[in-house]
């Protein structure tokens, strides 16, 4: 947990490494059962790569795929724009409910991509800054997660880990009479306290005429003829430079990092700045020496002419033209993006779809390292520069979102109507229990690639490693505390506090536990971890005289509903992420507006706990 929250190291090099010490760790101090097999040796410690609920977890991101693949969604989301700029509101209010809706029966993220470019034409329009509308629709899918048992991956690895220990699976519609309520009271909360509670930030039509003042982390290469050469820093700041934050200056094998007192600029150095979009594109009207390379400046003044000979007057026109065809734009990394896990310099933007990178913003995070050498992850937020009609070609690819810059409605692809069907009879054919979810989610998702919704190299990007990763080796380390007695002890701890011995508080008191739990962790991770530790308390506890269901099924529930509680830090949830772009959002933004829903949660809970269960 310690690691996950430090950062310092990727996801996936932890659960490597968390599986790694659990193997030796089951090697070297066996725990047999009575018949003398060892409950921890390699076979029990790697299933969990083979657990059918994390198969269905993959499969049904390799089915959101599809969809956005296909676009299969927009003529829906078509339907609830109203032409009328003065009832746009009314446009936002729809797609934020439809997104809750449709959650529950479907991963949250390709939802939230595709809202996304929708909801902006609409927030520009009304003069609303994005940074009141992106994070309450991510946490509007988040709410609509809560209410069915594919609505979250997490359900679905809670409802596994109890099947796993003995206990009966849930059902597709188990959670949805309590996860309903809580998603209604949350929604309340987002439509009409959360914008309020939410920064000014992000394109309003206002700064998209002057600039806006988020940062992107861009380079300057001092050439030999520059103008900034001989240029000495002034109280740590470059005269030339008074509306840009030099990071760092790279020279030779050198870093020389801030305060620059009497540092002076020579050639061959490169300075990492951070600068807005404004400064940037007034720097490379100017000075585009600083922030192009020879190739990219062919590339950016290259024209698409067929002028002849000596007319003058038409090449001087068809420059002009292309000049004001130019526009700055600004593009997400979309979670199954070819362009994750790749550097800049071998994305090869301005050679495949003509556009050049001019800087990057990574969350809240400012990235000191080259721009071309920097790994793009799935959020990251890329400032780019092209013709009108290479930044709409970007549209046309599932590998990004385009935030501004140009707009053009996409046409519904062929294979839409066909994307639809599929998604429609998996999740009709598991709602009414035909089939198990993991069979109906596998077979949706093969049948996507065999009727060519996507192809395999798209099915395959779709597989978030990360998700495997973590969830594998916390599927591990789950039983490993199972098997070893730690699941036990961590109950026993629980149940020594105050009021222990009564079932509303236990309940209410692990709800709190989950929820702060998994805004520090993810919320997989942290729905496999206390699972376990929640039948162990229900055993503690004991059979409770007057109840409609278990207590197990009820601590279970809690155990779902808190880990999706991810509203309070963007790394609780994958939805969070892709809104931190978009909305420029900080971390603190996160915990000031999503604690406060978190609160709201659990006191819904409380009484759903005592009245609908019938808790005391």
């Amino acid at each position: 947990m310690y690691a996950f929250i430090r950062e310092k190291f990727s996801m996936e090099v932890i659960s490597v490494v968390l599986m790694t010490a659990l193997l030796l760790y089951g090697q070297a101090f066996p725990v047999f059962d009575e018949v003398g097999v060892n409950q921890l040796n390699a076979q029990s410690i790697l299933s969990g790569f083979s657990n059918p609920s994390l198969i269905a977890v993959l499969a049904l991101l390799v089915m959101g795929q599809g969809m956005i693949h296909t676009d299969s969604l927009r003529f829906l989301t078509n339907l609830l724009v109203i032409e009328d700029n003065k009832f746009a509101w009314i446009s936002v209010i729809l797609i934020l409910i439809f997104v809750m809706v449709l959650s529950a029966f479907m991963n949250n993220t390709p939802l939230v991509i595709i809202a996304i470019p929708v909801i902006q034409p609409l927030l520009h329009s009304m003069k609303v800054p994005d940074s009141r509308i992106m994070m309450p629709l991510s946490f509007v899918a988040i709410l609509g997660g809560m209410t069915t048992l594919v609505g979250s991956s997490t359900n679905l690895l809670v409802s596994s880990t109890m099947e796993e220990l003995g206990q009966a699976p849930f059902s597709f519609f188990d959670m949805t009479i309590p996860g309903s309520i809580m998603a209604a009271v949350g929604f309340v909360y987002v439509l009409l306290v959360l914008p309020k509670a939410l920064p000014e930030r992000g394109a309003s039509i206002k700064e998209e005429l002057v600039g806006e003042k988020t940062e992107f982390v861009a380079e300057l290469d001092i050439a030999e003829d520059s103008k900034l050469i001989g240029e000495c820093a002034e109280d740590g700041n470059f005269p030339s430079l008074n509306d840009m934050n030099v990071k760092l200056i790279q020279r030779g094998g050198q870093l020389v990092l801030p305060p620059f007192s009497d540092h002076v600029i020579e050639s061959g150095d490169i300075l990492i700045v951070a600068a807005t979009r404004h400064v940037l594109a007034r720097l490379l009207s100017t000075h585009p020496g600083y922030l192009l390379s020879d190739e990219e400046a062919e590339v950016f003044h290259g024209a698409d002419t067929n002028n002849s000979g000596d007319d003058e007057e038409s090449e001087d026109r068809s420059i002009l033209e292309n000049a004001q065809t130019r526009v700055i734009a600004k593009v997400m990394i979309t979670p199954a993006s070819r362009m994750v896990d790749t550097t800049i310099d071998h994305t090869g933007l301005d050679k495949r779809f003509g556009v050049i990178v001019l800087g990057i913003r990574r969350r809240a995070r400012v990235v000191r390292r080259r721009l071309g050498r920097i790994r793009l992850e799935a959020g990251d937020v890329l400032l780019v520069v092209g013709k009108n009609s290479r930044i709409n070609n970007l549209r046309q690819t599932s590998d990004f979102i385009v935030l501004s810059g140009s707009k053009r409605e996409l046409p519904v692809l062929r294979k839409a109507p066909m994307a639809l069907f599929i998604f429609l009879a998996v999740i009709g054919s598991a709602a009414l229990g035909l089939i198990s979810i993991p069979a109906a989610a596998f077979s949706g998702a093969a049948a996507m690639v065999g009727t060519g919704c996507l192809n395999l190299r798209q099915a395959t990007r779709a597989i978030d490693r990360k998700i495997f990763l973590l969830v594998g080796s916390m599927l591990a380390l789950g039983s490993a505390l199972q098997v070893t007695g730690g699941a036990e002890f961590i109950a026993g701890l629980i149940m020594t506090v105050p009021h222990g011995n009564s079932p509303l508080f236990i309940a209410a008191l692990l709800f709190l536990i989950v929820a702060l739990t998994t805004n520090v962790l993810t919320n997989n991770a942290c729905a496999i971890l206390f699972t376990p530790i929640a039948l162990n308390i229900a055993n503690e506890i004991g059979e409770v005289d007057g109840l409609d269901y278990s207590l197990s099924y009820i601590l279970a529930l809690t155990v779902v509903f808190g880990a999706n509680c991810s509203f309070a830090s963007p790394i609780g949830y994958q939805t969070n992420l892709l809104v931190m772009g978009p909305g420029q959002y900080k971390f603190r933004d996160f915990v000031k507006a999503g604690t406060p829903l978190v609160l709201v949660i659990w006191i819904t809970y409380i009484f759903i706990a005592k009245y609908y269960f019938g808790l005391s």
